[in-house]
This record gives C-alpha cells, sequence and structure tokens, in this order.
C-alpha cells in the first residue's frame, strides 16, 4: 500500500514479547520494569492472522523481535508458521544471540536465513555492564554458530556511545574484513524511561564514519531495491574485506521520508511510527471482540493512512525528544 507520503508501506516488526533475558542501560530501566500479562499478550495465531492479513495491504517482509524473542516458548514454531503465509517473500529475526548457539540450526530448519544479533561491547566485562549482567562469550558463540550454519545475511547491531564504546568503533569494523558479516552502527535513540535517565553520551555516526575512515578507506555499496527494502542502513565496505559496514542514523540523518514499517506490539497495538507513540491502533481488542478479517484489514489501512511524514529528533538543538514507551516493549 502507497501512504499519503507517496511510500511503499511493505515492512511489518512484530515484537512477540517484552520480557528479555538481559536489561541493557538504554533499553530497560534498573527497577520498577512492569511486563505486560501473559493473558495481555499476543497470541500466536492472533499475530499469524494479523500478518495474513496485512498481506493483502501489501506487507512482503516480517522481522520478529522482542524484548528477546527468543525466551518466549514456541518461538521458532512460530517463525516456521510465517514461512507458510502466502504473500510473505522475507522473514527474519532479531536476537540478543545470548540463546542463539543453541538454537540456531534449529531456527534455520524453520525456514529463516536472515538474522541479527546486538552486540554493544567485544569487552567481556564492558558487555556485561551495559546488559547488566550478559555474558558476552555467549553472544560470540552464536555469531559463529549462525556463521557455521550457513545464515547470510548476519547482521550485528552496535548502539555507538560516546565515552562508552567509541574506543571499539575501529574493532568492530574489523569483523567485516576476514567473515562476510554486516556491521551496522546504530546512533542512541531516545526511546523510553531508560533512554535519558542513564548517563550515555550521544555519539554521530558521522563522527562513527570519520574515526573509521581514519583507519582505512571506505566504498560506499551500490544498493539494490532489495538492500533499500532491507531498511534505512548505508552501506560501504572496507578494501578487500569480505563485509560491510552499515550506519543507521536516525537521529543525525533522519530518513522518514522512505520509511516503509509499521510495529505491532507484543500487547497487540499496531504502531506507525518508533519515536512516537501516535498514531497507533489497537487490533487486539476486535481480534478477542470477533472482528471479521475485512473489519481488520481496515483498521491496518486506517493506520497507514495516518502515517505521519516525519519525526523531528532536534538532535542538533542539543535535546532530544524521546517517546515515552520503552524500546522492549516496542520491538525496535
Amino acid at each position: 500500500m502507497i501512504d499519503k507520503h507517496n511510500r511503499e508501506i511493505n515492512y511489518l516488526r512484530i515484537s512477540i514479547t517484552d520480557r528479555c533475558n538481559l536489561r541493557c542501560v538504554y533499553c530497560m530501566p534498573k527497577e520498577g520494569m512492569s511486563f505486560i500479562g501473559h493473558q495481555d499478550i499476543l497470541r500466536y495465531e492472533e499475530m499469524l492472522r494479523i500478518v495474513t492479513v496485512a498481506v493483502k495491504t501489501g506487507i512482503t517482509k516480517v522481522r520478529v523481535t522482542g524484548g528477546e524473542p527468543l525466551v518466549r516458548r514456541g518461538a521458532i514454531d512460530f517463525l516456521s508458521s510465517l514461512k507458510k503465509v502466502e504473500g510473505l517473500r522475507d522473514i527474519s529475526l532479531t536476537t540478543n544471540g545470548v540463546l542463539l548457539e543453541d538454537c540456531a540450526e534449529a531456527i534455520f530448519d524453520a525456514g529463516i536465513r536472515r538474522i541479527n544479533i546486538s552486540l554493544d561491547s567485544l569487552v567481556p566485562e564492558r558487555y556485561g555492564d551495559i546488559t547488566r549482567g550478559g555474558d558476552l562469550g555467549s553472544v560470540i558463540g552464536g555469531i559463529r554458530k549462525a556463521y557455521s550454519t550457513g545464515f547470510s545475511p548476519i547482521k550485528i547491531n552496535v548502539v555507538a556511545i560516546q565515552g562508552f564504546n567509541d574506543d571499539e568503533i575501529l574493532d568492530f569494523a574489523r569483523l567485516t574484513i576476514d567473515r562476510p558479516y554486516q556491521v551496522r552502527f546504530i546512533e542512541f535513540m531516545p526511546i523510553g524511561e531508560a533512554a535519558l535517565d542513564n548517563d550515555l553520551g550521544y555519539l554521530s555516526n558521522d563522527e562513527v564514519m570519520r574515526r573509521i575512515s581514519g583507519f582505512a578507506p571506505m566504498e560506499p555499496v551500490v544498493q539494490t531495491r532489495r538492500d533499500r527494502m532491507d531498511g534505512p542502513a548505508r552501506l560501504y565496505t572496507l578494501e578487500g574485506a569480505q563485509g560491510k559496514i552499515g550506519f543507521i542514523s536516525a537521529m543525525s540523518h533522519g530518513f522518514c521520508s522512505s520509511c516503509n514499517r509499521l510495529r505491532l506490539t507484543a500487547d497487540g497495538h499496531l504502531r506507525a511510527c518508533l519515536l512516537a507513540d501516535e498514531p497507533t491502533v489497537d487490533l487486539k481488542a476486535p481480534l478477542r471482540d470477533g472482528c471479521t478479517d475485512s473489519e481488520l484489514e481496515a483498521l491496518i489501512r486506517d493506520l497507514i493512512g495516518r502515517k505521519p511524514d516525519s519525526y523531528k529528533t532536534d538532535c542538533h538543538q542539543g535535546h532530544r525528544r524521546k517517546c515515552a514507551t520503552n524500546m522492549s516493549s516496542i520491538g525496535g
């Protein structure tokens, strides 16, 4: 479906849970986090029905996220069920990688080939700090297992933070030399209570690019239509490298004009924008009240029609507005 700003809306991100086995400092508050009740979480069959109807509006790509999706029982069976939805051309998964080493082969057998892994430090103690107790070794093992299993592409998502992990920028860039990984630097975004309640320094991707370019020249990648559909990352390669380096710069170089996404939260709300709490529509209540597929489709189309043309970050003015909903509840 083409929205009123001439964007083709064809990508749905599905958060299947707001729970996580980590508690990253920019994602969740240290204390007082309340989770969605079991009865208020969408059932898998409800999610499948939404996806099936959303395909009629033009959705062709789905990414499954969390929280951490692999902590929810039945997640891999759900991935397998998505592969059977006629009209979907691309199904992928985002994970923190903690459980990936044990699950990689089952995920691959479910038909998933594309995977994103969140990793913000290559230093064990530092990784433990930012995740509040996470084990870096388990994530590294998961990445290696994903590679040996045959996943492609394997994308490693890095939130670059001034004064925390910015001294590791080149270490992350070097990961692309010997392996066909796509390391993507993501600007810190002001989402939820945790975002501005911690002493985390914003770092623009312009600065990240400058530091990498000082290490080795980067050549821009000519992006295909598939690359552009895949997301807003600007892709580069180091000379002789097997992989790619991507930059997702929502704060410094907004890409609202090409946004093709909707987001389904674990409690059944369909969001039109990551950074804005409105517009949104509750799909769970109509589903459980017995709505028809036509009525459900009309709700989705109406939200697409209300998708905003942009969201003002005001980063350059020294302050960053934040949306109220925690990242773990939206699914990123």
